[in-house]
């Protein structure tokens, strides 16, 4: 898509940075937007970006959570694309920037040790085809826990319930704990009798010795167990009603509420483990004799899915995630569930490692998917595109200028371009642009016009400079893409900014010609604004 030049100044830019102190700045950008539906990841679960509000820390392209600064929506009339991959799937406007690989269609990317050495970059959702690559961030965020604190206190009515340690130690006993009770686990809460109850098949004889070990070690309390044939099962539940509120409050309760809190998701990768290995074995299966060996884990939580594929991401696992539509089969009804899929080679070589089962593969690696530098590199699976007219929001993060969905990593303002000038004089007296500098937050077309004005301008005189347009950029880099001509604006746009900010604030004559671009400029930003919307507390 781009030649050689675009791609060479992309790499390595020239005049990156930021001038300390300069003479005049030139900030300037387009918007992009999502419906209000779609799903950010936030570090207090799975959040639609309508509701979120500046509590929620969004999860940034560097894998830690940045708080957003602001919510913004506008009206929008217009197309809107949606992607999809084996994570989920994502619609917003087609300028809006996704983090990728574009794959070439050159025969040797076929192969994926020679994807593996293409470059990363911020890419327009209409740029992406089926087969480009997306970059998923993996949570970089490690905090060693070594208690939780059981803050509800013994009711003065409470003559029944044991004494309790006032912390449970975070360790591979009480994670297995935590599994376990978020696959098979429930609150009975009532008035008068609030307890612990784990119901499991009359089979998991093993899930339930556990339980009751723990549960003793733990807190020295004993279990009931109580077996019914009829129907399978056997309950095991723990007497404690200070323990239960204490689980409510962590994990929530019913099985379509539950999620882990932060300070569990928090924890070392390696530590995280037995809580992995424990929900596996409450709500997961594996079969390792079909034709295509796989292992599947069914919820139907949708935060606890995406944080269970969280935990695997974090482990190096490939998760696929599917949903499954409620229906109704021979009478019973079955609710909307997800399931979780790990069926790559070393995907599952590195599970049954977890789950201390014995795998010796007989294929051959496969990589369709892959983890490198941070990211899991997954690919489109299918494109669409539909007419929308409703209102579409977008977040403002300071510093990452990036935040997550459930299945893509996007920027928050599209490209974003801003330089830098210091002014001199030459022998001739004229006002030169002595030094020029830019930031670019952008598509390789963003970088690589920034990079090429910042050599165009350097040492022009200010009216040189003031009469330079797209076509000195386009020429110069010998050839851009028509869908990214804008890029050649925007930078000439954010030189005459900045060349208009230094006028203005020497009280210099300004031309006409710049004061109807600077104002053209500030008309875009006022019809931007006013369609805006700060936050709504």
């Amino acid at each position: 898509m781009y030649n050689k030049k675009v791609l060479k100044h992309f790499k390595n830019p020239h005049n990156f940075g930021k001038i300390p102190n300069a003479d005049g700045e030139g900030k300037v950008g387009n918007i992009i937007c999502l419906l209000g539906t779609q799903n950010i990841h936030t570090i207090n679960g799975l959040k639609k970006i309508k509701n979120i509000s500046k509590k929620d820390a969004v999860l940034s392209h560097n894998g830690q959570y940045y708080a957003p600064t602001r919510t913004v929506k506008r009206n929008y009339t217009g197309k809107i694309l949606t992607i999809k991959n084996q994570l989920g799937s994502i619609s917003l406007t087609p300028d809006h920037l996704i983090l990728a690989i574009k794959i070439p269609k050159d025969n040797k990317f076929l192969r994926t040790k020679n994807r593996k050495e293409l470059t990363r970059a911020w890419y327009h959702a209409e740029q992406l085809k089926k087969g480009d690559l997306i970059l998923y961030p993996v949570l970089k965020t490690k905090k060693n826990l070594k208690y939780i604190r059981i803050q509800e206190p013994k009711s003065k009515w409470d003559f029944k319930s044991k004494k309790i340690p006032s912390k449970i130690p975070i360790n591979s006993k009480s994670l297995r704990l935590f599994g376990y009770f978020l696959s098979k686990g429930n609150i009975q809460d009532k008035p008068c009798s609030t307890f612990i109850t784990f119901t499991l098949n009359i089979k998991e004889n093993e899930i339930v010795e556990d339980i009751k070990k723990i549960c003793k070690e733990l807190f020295n309390l004993d279990v009931i167990i109580r077996k019914i044939p009829k129907r399978n099962t056997v309950v095991v539940s723990l007497y404690s009603a200070r323990l239960a509120r204490c689980f409510k409050r962590l994990f929530d309760n019913g099985a379509k509420n539950k999620t882990i809190p932060s300070s569990i998701m928090d924890l070392p990768p390696l530590k995280q483990k037995p809580l992995i290995y424990a929900l596996w074995k409450g709500d997961g299966y594996i079969n390792l004799n079909r034709e295509g060996p796989r292992s599947e884990y069914s919820t139907i939580s949708f935060n606890l899915a995406q944080q269970i594929k969280t935990l695997l991401l974090r482990q190096k696992i490939a998760p696929s995630i599917y949903t499954e539509k409620a229906k109704e089969i021979k009478g019973i009804k079955h609710k909307k569930t997800y399931r979780i899929h790990v069926g790559q080679r070393d995907s599952l070589i590195k599970l049954c490692a977890i789950l201390n089962i014995k795998y010796r593969p007989q294929s051959y690696p496969s990589e369709s998917a892959w983890f490198n530098n941070d990211y899991f590199h997954i690919p489109i699976t299918k494109i669409w595109t539909k007419n929308h007219a409703e209102k579409v929001y977008n977040l403002e993060v300071k510093n990452s200028h990036s935040f997550t969905s459930d299945a893509f990593c996007l920027h928050n303002c599209g490209d974003v371009m801003q330089l830098y000038i210091k002014i001199n004089k030459n022998k001739k007296g004229e006002e030169i642009i002595k030094d020029i500098k830019f930031e670019t937050f952008g598509c390789v077309a963003a970088i690589a016009t920034s990079s090429i004005i910042t050599d165009i301008a350097k040492g022009k005189t200010i009216t040189e400079a003031i009469k330079l347009n797209k076509d000195n950029i386009v020429d110069t880099l010998e050839e851009l893409p028509p869908v990214k001509i804008h890029c050649s604006v925007l930078a000439i746009d954010a030189l005459q900014e900045a060349i208009y900010d230094y006028l203005s604030k020497n009280k210099k004559t300004i031309p006409k010609e710049l004061q109807k671009r600077h104002q053209r400029i500030e008309n875009e930003k006022k019809m931007i604004e006013k369609k805006y919307v700060d936050w709504i507390e």
